[in-house]
């Protein structure tokens, strides 16, 4: 006999503003207590040391997570000007310090204008990307640093905030797979003086921007914790949308393609029933929609 799963059935996705000092997945653990859930997950893990919007899936909600990880985000950035450490970021050992007296505003708002558009990063030691299984924190902590490629990123907007030395505070906003701790290495680099992240805070993700994000305090203070809890749909509002008709949503949800005959190709399409219940994620293809996902 199978063992029945403990919590309850839950599709829905929670915008959760996740604690400094909390791994992404203990704050999902918390979280997925308070709401009793069967199953939950997060879209693209924070730092320890990062706070932030880190939108947590509920149920049917977690298949919708494949999608919300190539969504562009955005960041605050409070960086330590002329030291480097170990990490990137102020948990690390000092490596090396700059005399950064001199520094000027306007050099600074110069090098950050360098950053803005298309280019490649390499990702950093301290990182969850893994090598042969193991993530590449685990090697680092040994002393051991492993070969990266650099991957293709863009900025898209890098806007100077302030700078009261050593703190400089930055926002941006950027692709799927940017590593703000590595872009502030960078740019203290390019300064001459070094730099790492002492601060970092997300802003928005997958399109989340502006929508109120709940601590965990605020959430065990609550009596209707649900009312808080966004549909499953919800982090794909950007993503046009398709209304099938009954015989072509029983097609979809037994698997089958549909021919849309003259139909624009989208890389990913948003499917509804004539009920408007959201049956799932497509992408059409020269007029051939294919299902890439169900969640139903």
């Amino acid at each position: 006999m199978a063992r029945k799963k403990r919590g309850r059935k839950l599709d829905a996705i929670l915008l959760l503003d996740k604690p400094e000092g909390l791994s992404s997945n203990h704050a999902l653990q918390r979280v997925k207590r308070l709401f009793d859930a069967q199953k939950a997950g997060h879209t693209g893990a924070l730092d320890p040391i990062a706070t932030g919007v880190l939108p947590i899936c509920f149920g049917h909600a977690t298949k919708a997570s494949t999608f919300m990880l190539v969504f562009d985000k955005s960041y605050q950035a409070k960086i330590h000007l002329g030291e480097t450490r170990t990490t990137g970021d102020r948990e690390g050992e000092t490596l090396d310090t700059v005399d950064i007296s001199s520094l000027t505003v306007e050099q600074i708002q110069s090098v950050l204008a360098e950053f803005v558009g298309e280019q490649m990063q390499v990702p950093p030691m301290y990182s969850a990307l893994k090598k042969d299984g193991k993530p590449l924190y685990e090697y680092a902590r040994q002393g051991i640093e492993i070969e990266r490629d650099a991957r293709p990123i863009t900025i898209y907007s890098l806007e100077f905030v302030s700078y009261e030395a050593p703190y400089l505070i930055i926002d941006v906003a950027c692709s799927k797979g940017t590593y703000i701790r590595t872009l502030a290495e960078d740019i203290g680099s390019k300064l001459g003086v070094g730099a790492f992240i002492e601060d970092l805070r997300r802003t928005s993700v997958a399109g989340f921007e502006g929508d109120k994000i709940y601590t965990l305090d605020e959430l065990e203070a609550m009596e209707s914790k649900d009312d808080v809890l966004l549909p499953v749909d919800a982090a794909l509002q950007d993503v046009p949308k398709i209304k099938l008709n009954t015989k072509e949503s029983h097609k979809v949800r037994n698997g089958q393609v549909l021919d849309l005959g003259d139909y624009p190709s989208e890389d990913l399409i948003r499917m509804y029933d004539v009920d408007d219940q959201f049956i799932g994620v497509g992408e059409v293809k020269q007029s051939t929609l294919y299902i890439k996902r169900l969640m139903v």
